[in-house]
């Protein structure tokens, strides 16, 4: 039998079918290098940020960078109330979904090595999976939520199970007990259904493939050459003993804000700054991270789909996150995340133009949205 080295190609057989779109960077209108007003400091974007913070509605930090300079960079909120800690620059926050994209850029690297495959199947690495999951589902339906797996955080018994863990080890093969219970909502590649479950086996592959923990891969290859050095996994006491991790709090009923800290689990994800998030756009886009061909895989949209809302968009499914086609035919790509236990993120590249966004908040999901939707269309305009 061939080895997996020299018999694969980073696509697989059906490599000309899986891709789709244009490539994100230098498609559209040149960057003409001038700054919004609305985007400077003072204007419309920087008061709403202040308008919402001073209603309690954003905790959090904002960055946006222009041609890698900074134009607006703002922090509003408490890290942690009870200690009276403020958010600053370099409070460091849970990414919440915006770590898929992250994934997404570690499997492109094992793939430009050859290391795997996006047509492999789930069975090649991971096992204990019924053969209709395990011959059928390909890194590919993984990545962009085609497997017809789901969100194991919303299957019975996980949250009072997941609350008992108490290490790295119980965590991972815990969760993975779980998955391996669920059935697909639908056959691999006939739908989407955004899986949760989905990007966790792709850690599980990356780490197998590597034959290391995925934490240590993710640290060594994609936070270390950018420079974030804030970057990592943090577990829930590395989140509750430190005092630069922002903890998270949920609105209730009554209009308190309640640090949830102790409702999470023992592995939380990957925490970041904004600082950070913006040193992972540069290297990206920059191709430090990625070779050009796999950069624009990575970001190329997959599955298109038309979004609804005041300004017409052409979305894309991509690895890790959403391209998207503006009105004017200009590329972009995004990646949002959160919940409603004290995390909102959004992270956007515009390459065509120059501009990156980061928003992290530790509110509620869904408190950053004004802002995100008010960068794009005074980046865009």
């Amino acid at each position: 039998m061939t080895s997996r080295t020299t018999r694969r190609s980073v696509l697989g057989m059906a490599g000309a079918a899986i891709v789709s779109g244009a490539a994100l960077s230098g498609t559209a209108v040149a960057d003409t290098g001038r700054i919004p007003d609305g985007l400077k400091p003072g204007g419309e974007l920087d008061q709403l940020v202040a308008d919402m913070a001073a209603r309690d509605e954003f905790s959090g930090s904002l960055l946006l960078t222009h041609r890698r300079r900074t134009v607006l960079a703002r922090s509003y909120g408490m890290a942690n109330k009870a200690r009276s800690i403020s958010n600053g620059p370099d409070t460091v926050f849970g990414l919440a979904s915006v770590a898929k994209l992250i994934t997404g850029i570690a499997i492109g690297q094992l793939a430009q090595a050859r290391r795997l495959a996006y047509t492999d199947p789930l069975g090649m690495y991971l096992d204990g999976f019924a053969s209709e999951i395990a011959d059928a589902v390909t890194i590919h339906h993984l990545l962009v939520h085609t497997s017809g797996l789901g969100d194991y955080m919303g299957m019975p018994g996980y949250w009072e199970t997941a609350r008992t863990w108490t290490s790295a080890e119980q965590a991972l093969a815990g969760t993975m007990d779980f998955i391996r219970q669920d059935r697909p909502a639908s056959a691999p590649g006939a739908s989407v259904v955004y899986s949760n479950s989905g990007y966790f086996l792709l850690g599980e592959i990356a780490a197998k493939v590597c034959g290391q923990p995925f934490a240590d891969y993710l640290r060594e290859h994609v936070f270390l050459p950018p420079g974030m050095n804030s970057t990592d996994s943090y577990t829930k006491p590395q989140w509750r003993d430190n005092p630069r991790i922002a903890r998270p709090y949920r609105k209730e009923a009554s209009g308190e804000r309640v640090d949830t800290l102790e409702e999470h689990t023992f592995l939380e994800g990957v925490f970041s700054t904004c600082g950070d998030m913006a040193r992972l756009a540069d290297a990206l886009l920059g191709n430090k991270l990625l070779t050009p061909a796999v950069t624009q895989l990575t970001l190329n949209g997959k599955l298109p789909s038309i979004s609804r809302g005041p300004e017409p968009l052409l979305d894309f499914q991509a690895y890790g996150g959403q391209a998207t086609l503006s009105a004017n035919n200009e590329w972009s790509y995004k990646m949002g995340g959160g919940s409603s236990d004290g995390a909102s993120t959004d992270f956007a590249m515009y390459p065509d133009r120059g501009w990156v966004v980061v928003i992290l908040s530790n509110y509620d999901l869904g408190n950053q949205r004004a802002i995100t939707r008010l960068s794009r269309q005074l980046i865009t305009q």
